[in-house]
This record gives structure tokens, sequence and C-alpha cells, in this order.
């Protein structure tokens, strides 16, 4: 999703499965290397961008078993073999770091795919992104298990770490140390000097990812990551793009089918970022977002009496004590884990991260009734897992991607004195969150590249129907934004289907309505008639 880097909006994949247990795997299948031969489609040429050399769209991919995922993205295992032996498959595709200057110099994007079940009615290649920006498509999509099966039965799925993202070149900023006091630091000043120290603590950052990706830093943004995935389905043999995109990945797939409408195949976008807003607008929602989320947590707590943990007989009193738990913890910071402490900025993000989805509630209660406690280890872990912290104490670089991708895509650049005339807007829309975002309007001052745009163009006159997915109660990219799209894509293109449930999107919450919608439009070609609505009942089901 497209938001401020002060609060790093990853993914329902990239916070719930670092949470929750991941569905097991089985061992076997076949790891030998593969090279792809698909490329030699006869559909392939008629794809292919002419601009481009032809050692670049005549490139074969190399196929090898997965590695071990590297610090930047996330760290971990290697991910083994799907319920039935196919073996996840790693490769990488050079890509123009200038698309103005496609014979120059190149880079390298780290790709993974899980080939379809039944080659002999295959589709093509899914290409999937799970947003952030920053999210490493290469590390998450594995830990999905066995949930795009259905998809699989016709497509091989594929994913990629975006360029600057983990193995693509990945954008370096400070280190693990310094990332750490970061995050321990005031993100929510209050008086002069609260406000100086934040200031120098931006200054800092910006300056640390200009010293280490500097030369990068211009080439990050979300048209060229649009370009790549249209060199991309060309290198992986398909005539045309067929796409599942979340959060983030909604509006590179947006900002794609403006730029290629008539490579458009089968695309689905899921958690839909407005692509009408800018950075200002953007934030707001979030706030407004997360405020909505927080108050549908709270009334469930009420609504389960006993047994909720958390004191209040009504939701805005539960709200109000958590409020003033945070105001505690910023005089007081407690026990977190280890030597670390809870400040109130790693409160506020556990808070933020367990709303992502609603089998994280439980977890939310339980933290903040221990931190109420004095113990802050839970609400610190949720704070790592959006912040991209291993067990470790080493960071990804999805904190360093997500600030080189939005600032070198928006052009908007805010002084402290506007930011400051911009607070009472946000504190309006979110007492808990008002702040964190507002003063995150900073993220992009003094930042070495210039930005793109206010909002970027998504009209796609020409290309097919685009199934646009919109969640009610969704925390981090809200509701509105799916209809924005939908506009926007143009007459005839967008195709809207509403969910009516809690959580960071759509599709991955298991939803039998909406997979089944999804899996008939990208499976079948069956177009959901506009306005479909899918409903989550009271006792988890839906109708």
């Amino acid at each position: 999703m497209r938001t401020p880097p002060s609060l790093r909006a990853a993914t329902l994949a990239a916070t719930v499965t670092a949470l929750l247990p991941l569905t097991a795997c089985s061992d076997g299948g076949d790891g030998a290397a593969d090279t792809d031969r698909t490329r030699n489609s006869p559909h392939a040429a008629n794809a292919a961008d002419t601009s481009m050399p032809a050692d670049l769209t005549s490139q074969k991919l190399e196929w090898k078993p997965c590695p071990v995922p590297s610090a930047a993205q996330g760290g971990g295992a290697a991910p083994t073999p799907l319920p039935g032996g196919t073996a996840w498959q790693c490769s990488s595709m050079k890509v123009p770091l200038d698309y103005a200057k496609p014979d120059g110099d190149t880079i390298e994007l780290a790709l993974i795919r899980a080939k379809a079940i039944d080659q002999s009615k295959r589709i093509g290649s899914l290409i999937l992104n799970f947003g952030g920006p920053g999210a490493s498509g290469v590390a998450t999509l594995p830990q999905f298990g066995t949930t795009y099966d259905k998809l699989r039965a016709r497509y091989d799925l594929v994913s990629f770490d975006p360029r600057g993202v983990g193995r693509s070149e990945g954008v370096k900023c400070e280190n693990d140390k310094q990332l750490d006091a970061r995050f321990e630091s005031d993100l929510t000043p209050d008086d002069a000097a609260e406000v100086q120290a934040y200031v120098n603590e931006q200054k800092k950052y910006v300056a640390a990812c200009k010293k280490n990706s500097g030369s990068e830093l211009p080439y990050v943004g979300t048209t060229n990551a649009a370009r790549d995935i249209n060199l991309m389905h060309q290198v992986l043999g398909d005539e045309k793009l067929h796409y599942l995109g979340f959060s983030y990945g909604t509006e590179l797939g947006g900002v794609y089918a403006h730029l290629f409408p008539k490579s458009v195949g089968r695309m689905v976008l899921d958690a839909v970022v407005d692509p009408t807003e800018d950075t200002e607008q953007s934030s707001l929602g979030q706030a407004q977002g997360f405020q909505l989320a927080l108050d549908n947590f709270a009334k469930d707590c009420v609504k389960r009496g006993s047994a909720c943990k958390l004191p209040g007989s009504t939701g805005k009193e539960v709200e109000l004590w958590i409020a003033e738990l945070l105001q505690r913890l910023e005089k007081t910071p407690i026990t977190g884990l280890g030597t670390r402490k809870l400040t109130q900025s790693q409160a506020i993000t556990g808070i933020a991260a367990s709303l992502y989805s609603r089998q994280t509630w439980p977890l939310l209660e339980e933290g903040l009734d221990e931190a109420d406690g004095g113990n802050g280890a839970l609400l610190l872990a949720l704070a790592d897992s959006l912040n991209g912290r291993a067990d470790d104490g080493r960071y990804d670089n999805s904190t360093a991607a997500n600030t080189a991708i939005n600032c070198v895509d928006s052009k908007q650049r805010f002084s402290v004195d506007e930011t400051k005339a911009k607070l009472p807007a946000f504190q309006k829309a979110s007492p808990i969150f008002g702040d964190y975002l507002g003063w995150g309007l900073l993220a992009c001052t003094g930042w070495p590249a210039k930005g793109a745009w206010d909002a970027p163009d998504v009209s796609a006159p020409g290309a097919p129907p685009i199934l646009v997915i919109g969640n009610t109660g969704d925390p981090a990219t809200p509701y509105e934004g799916a209809k924005a799209m939908v506009d926007a894509l143009g007459k005839g293109v967008g195709v809207e289907l509403t969910y009516e449930g809690q959580g960071h999107g759509a599709y991955n919450t298991g939803d039998a309505c909406v997979q089944k919608a999804v899996g008939d439009y990208l499976l079948d070609g069956k177009v959901p008639v506009a306005g479909t609505v899918c409903r989550l009942e009271a006792d988890g089901g839906d109708k």
C-alpha cells in the first residue's frame, strides 16, 4: 500500500504470517535447476516492447532451488516443497536500471515460482505483488502455503522482489542498531525540544539512505516497477499480464494498466489504494481507517463482556483506557524483550500491526492487558513484525525500500510548520494514530531524489475488465479507495466487489464468497456482476 514510511504498512502477508504458524509443507519434489522454455511461446513476441534490447526481451530464466532468504528479505529457512511435492524455484531477471536508457546499466530482480498443478490446462503465470511498498514477494509467497492452490491449479504462481527490495538491489539506509534507536524514539513530539529531536533523527535517516544507496534512489519508483513486470510477463512467455496485487500492489497494477492497457490479461486488485489521493490525503485516510478498525476492536471487546480483559463498558471507554496507557508509556517505557523497552511509539506500532487482521485481535487484547501490568513483550513483538525486525535483531530492508519508493513517487515535501498546521485534522481523525501519522508527513523532506506525481494516473482505456475488491473494515486501505480506483480506471474497466468484513484485504481472509469470485474470474474469465457484495457473518461464514 502507499503509506507514509513512519507507519510502514506491510500487507497481511508480512504482518500476520510473522505472528501465526505457517502452513505445514511436505518434503520431497524436484529440486533440480530448470531452464524455462516458455519464453519461446508464439504469443510472447506479440507483447514484446520493441524499444527494449533483444538480450533483455529474449533472456532465459534459469530456475533453481531457492536459497535461504537474505537478511534484506527477512531471513529464515529456505521454502520447503508444497504438499504434493511441488518445489519452490528461484531465478533472477535482468532489467534496465533506467528505462530512458534501455541499453545502459542493468540490475537483477529476484523471482520465485511454483508450477501449476495441471500443466495440461495451464493458463500461464499469475504474478503476485504483496504490497508495502517494500514487501519481498520472494520471501512472502511461500508463507501462504496452500492458500493459492485453487489458482495454482492452472497458473504458475510467480512473485518477485521489486527493484529496491530484498535481493533486487535492496535499498540500504541505517544499520540494525540505528534502526532500533529510530523505532524507540519519540515519533509523536509534543514540545520544541522533542520536535527538534524528531527532525534531527529524520535528517540522519535521509543522509544514511543517500550515503548507502544514493545512485539507486531515483530509479526505484512505481512506474519503473510497472515496466519491470511488463518485461517479466514477456520473459515468462505470456502474451498478457495475469496479476493479483494486494495493497500497494493495487497501485502498481493500476499504473501498469495505464501504461500497458492492451497487455492486461486477468487482473485482480485487492485492498485498494485510492489512486486519487496525494500523500497528505492518503495519510489522513489511514488515520481514519486505523481508528475505524480500533473502534471495531473495542466494540467487539465490550460485546464479549467479562471475557474481554480490557476495562470499559463502552467502546469509547476502552479506547480512552488505551490512550491513557499510551500516555503512561510516553513518560515511562516498560520491560519489553531482553534489554529492550516498550516505548509509546512502539506500542502504537504494535497496535496498528494487530489491526491488519481480525485473527490478531486476541493478540492485541492480550498485549494491552500485559502492558498494563508492566510487561511490554507482546506489543513489542507485534511492533517488530511491522518494522521488519527478526528475532535475532536483524531488520529486513522493507523500511528503507518503503521510504525510497514512496519518496520517488510523491512530489510532496512538507516543512515542520506545514506539518504542525495539519496536525489538528489528523488528531480529529484519530486520537490514537493521528499524531503518529501526521508527523510522518516529514518522511520525504530533504529526500535526495525528486518525486514523480501528486497522485498516479491509472486511467486505462482499452483495458479488459479489472476486478477491484474493497473491504469495508480495512484499516490500511480504506474501503472508499476501491470505488475511486474503479472510477479512475475508466468506464467499462473497473468492476467493484465489496467484502463486508474486517482486516486488511479480502482474498487472504479465506472468505469463500470472495475466493469463489476471484477464482471464477482468474480461472474461467467470468467477471462478477459489478456491485457484488460478500458478507462476513457473525459465525465466521459468508453469504
